[in-house]
C-alpha cells in the first residue's frame, strides 16, 4: 500500500444488512433503500403503555388501604377542591345559607364530580397508561377493572342526583346532572380525542358548579350565576394549556391532540394571552352590572393583570418556568377571585 494512502469503510445503510445480505453476495451490490415520502401523510402517534415495574398485589390491611385510596383517588380529589371552593364562595354571594344547605350542596357536588371523575378513569384507560404522569392511575395499572370504575362512577352520580334532589332542590340536582354528562359525554368520550378546542368546548363542563351553587340558594338562575359560570368558563383555556405546554411530549405519544400538539407552542401561547384578556374583560361584567362593587373591581384588575402578565412573559420567553408559572398563579387566580366576591358582597 502506498504511503499516505486511506483505507476507508463503507457505510452501512439501513435496512440493508438482513435483506439485502444474498443480493451482496449475489451481486457485489447490496439492494437501494427507498427513501422516505417527502410529502406523505403525518401518521398519528401510536399509543404505547408506560413500562411498570411489576407490582407486588397487596393483602390484607394493606390490600385494603390501597384499595380504598385508589377509589378515592378515581374521584380526582384535587380537583375537585376549587370545584368545591368556588361552590361555597357563590353560595355566599347569592344570599345567606345556612350551614347544613352548603355542607348538602357540597356533597351532592362532589358525589357529581366524583362520578365524573371515576368513569373518566375507565374512559381514558388506555391514555392514561401511554402517559408516565397518569400510568399509575388505578384502571390503567391494573388495581382497578375498567367496569368497577364505571360502575362506581354511576353510582356516585345516582347518589348526587338524589342527594340534591331531595335535600337541595330539583334544579340543582338537574345542573349537577348536566356537569356531569358534559364531561363523561362530551368532553372524554367525544372533544377530548378529536379537536384541539376540547378545552374550550368541554370547559363548559368544569363551569357548572356555580350554577349549581347559586340554584342551591335562590332556586333560580339569575344574571349573576351566569357572569360566574362565565368566568370559570373563560379562565379553564389559559389554565389548561399552560399545563398542556408542559406535558406536550406526554400527549403527543398518547395521541390526544391538545392545542401545543396539533398547532405548535407558538400558537398556544398566543391563544393563552387572548383568552387571558378575555377573562380579564369578562370579570369586569360583574361590576358593570351592579352585581359587585370597587372592592371586587381592584381585585379583579389586580389579579387579571398579573395573569395577563404572566400570559405574556410566557409567550416571549416559551419556557417551561413561564408555563408552570402561570398554571400555578391561574389556580390561586381563581380561588382569591371568588373569595374576593364574598368579601365585596358582605361589606
Amino acid at each position: 500500500m502506498e504511503a499516505g494512502t486511506r483505507t476507508t469503510t463503507p457505510l452501512k445503510r439501513p435496512g440493508t444488512a438482513r435483506a439485502g445480505s444474498a443480493e451482496v453476495q449475489r451481486t457485489g451490490h447490496p439492494l437501494p433503500v427507498k427513501p422516505p415520502a417527502k410529502d406523505g401523510p403525518v401518521r398519528r402517534p401510536v399509543r404505547r403503555p408506560v413500562r411498570r415495574p411489576a407490582r407486588r398485589r397487596l393483602t390484607g390491611m394493606a390490600g385494603v388501604r390501597q384499595l380504598v385510596a385508589d377509589y378515592f383517588t378515581m374521584t380526582k380529589p384535587r380537583v375537585q377542591s376549587l370545584l368545591l371552593f368556588t361552590t361555597v364562595t357563590t353560595m355566599y354571594v347569592a344570599g345567606d345559607p345556612s350551614p347544613g344547605l352548603v355542607l348538602l350542596t357540597c356533597l351532592g357536588g362532589a358525589l357529581s364530580a366524583g362520578g365524573a371523575g371515576a368513569i373518566n378513569h375507565c374512559l381514558d384507560r388506555d391514555l392514561d397508561a401511554a402517559m408516565s404522569r397518569t400510568a399509575n392511575r388505578p384502571v390503567p395499572a391494573g388495581r382497578v377493572s375498567a367496569a368497577a370504575a364505571f360502575v362506581y362512577g354511576v353510582v356516585l352520580q345516582v347518589a348526587s342526583f338524589v342527594v340534591l334532589s331531595v335535600a337541595v332542590n330539583l334544579l340543582a340536582a338537574t345542573l349537577a346532572l348536566a356537569g356531569f354528562l358534559g364531561y363523561v359525554l362530551v368532553y372524554t368520550a367525544w372533544l377530548k380525542r378529536t379537536t384541539p378546542q376540547n378545552i374550550v368546548i368541554g370547559g363548559a363542563a368544569g363551569a357548572v358548579p356555580p350554577l349549581v351553587a347559586w340554584a342551591a340558594v335562590t332556586g333560580s338562575l339569575e344574571p349573576g350565576a351566569l357572569y360566574l359560570f362565565a368566568i370559570v368558563f373563560c379562565w379553564t383555556p389559559p389554565h389548561f394549556w399552560a399545563l398542556s405546554l408542559l406535558m406536550k411530549e406526554e400527549y403527543a405519544r398518547a395521541g390526544v391532540p391538545m392545542l401545543p400538539v396539533v398547532r405548535g407552542e407558538i400558537e398556544t401561547r398566543r391563544q393563552i394571552v387572548l383568552y387571558a384578556l378575555v377573562l380579564v374583560a369578562v370579570t369586569i361584567l360583574p361590576f358593570a352590572s351592579g352585581l359587585f362593587g370597587a372592592a371586587y373591581l381592584a381585585c379583579a384588575l389586580v389579579l387579571g393583570g398579573g395573569l395577563v402578565v404572566l400570559a405574556l412573559r410566557l409567550r416571549r420567553r416559551g419556557d417551561r418556568r413561564s408555563a408552570l408559572r402561570l398554571y400555578l398563579f391561574s389556580l390561586a387566580y381563581l380561588a382569591l377571585l371568588f373569595a374576593a366576591m364574598v368579601i365585596d358582597t358582605h361589606t
